[in-house]
């Protein structure tokens, strides 16, 4: 059982969410968002580096995934959300986790079969894998997709790593 950490960067709300993974397996564990707009830009960084110190602490992940940067309004923001970036990946180092990096796309499409699902499918289709109750916060759902795309990779990759190619191309299970 590998329990993963998805974190969706922002410099104003950033969002978190746990799963745990085991092969095809997946159950929901913990998610939130830690909301920081009220302070100054330096102090915002620093929380978003503080909470997700705390979440680590408290639930051990095995592993994090990040969601990478895109540029969308402006330049600006765009390097405010590589700073916040920045300093959720430098709280998992500081934890020892392997970091994970996904664009959003891939994210969206390994969830819901497209690159340009809107939030409210991610987080409809988040709710129906995790069977939760409710829909998450978007930030939070937006962070769960992120750890279940990287828990569908893990799965993928260490399922290919078991076989390999015979003759005339065949696929076959290791010895």
């Amino acid at each position: 059982m590998t329990l993963i950490l998805g974190i969706d960067p922002g410099s104003r709300k950033c969002g978190y969410g746990l799963v745990s993974a085991s092969g095809n397996n997946l159950q929901y564990v913990a998610s939130g968002v830690i909301r920081v707009e009220t302070l100054e830009f330096p102090d915002r960084l620093q929380a978003i580096f503080a909470n997700l110190c705390d979440v680590i602490r408290e639930f051990g992940p095995d592993e994090a995934a990040v969601e990478e940067v895109f540029v969308g309004k402006s330049m600006s923001s765009a390097l405010k959300l590589g700073h916040a970036r920045g300093v959720a990946m430098v709280a998992c180092s500081s934890h020892q986790l392997p970091i994970h990096e996904y664009a959003a796309r891939k994210v969206k499409q390994a969830l819901v079969g497209t690159g340009v699902a809107d939030k409210s499918q991610m987080q409809q289709m988040i709710k129906t894998m995790l069977k939760l109750s409710a829909l998450p916060k978007e930030d939070a759902a937006d962070a769960l997709c992120v750890a279940v795309c990287h828990a569908h990779t893990r799965h993928t990759l260490i399922r290919l790593a078991g076989v390999r190619h015979g003759r005339r191309g065949r696929m076959r299970s290791l010895p």
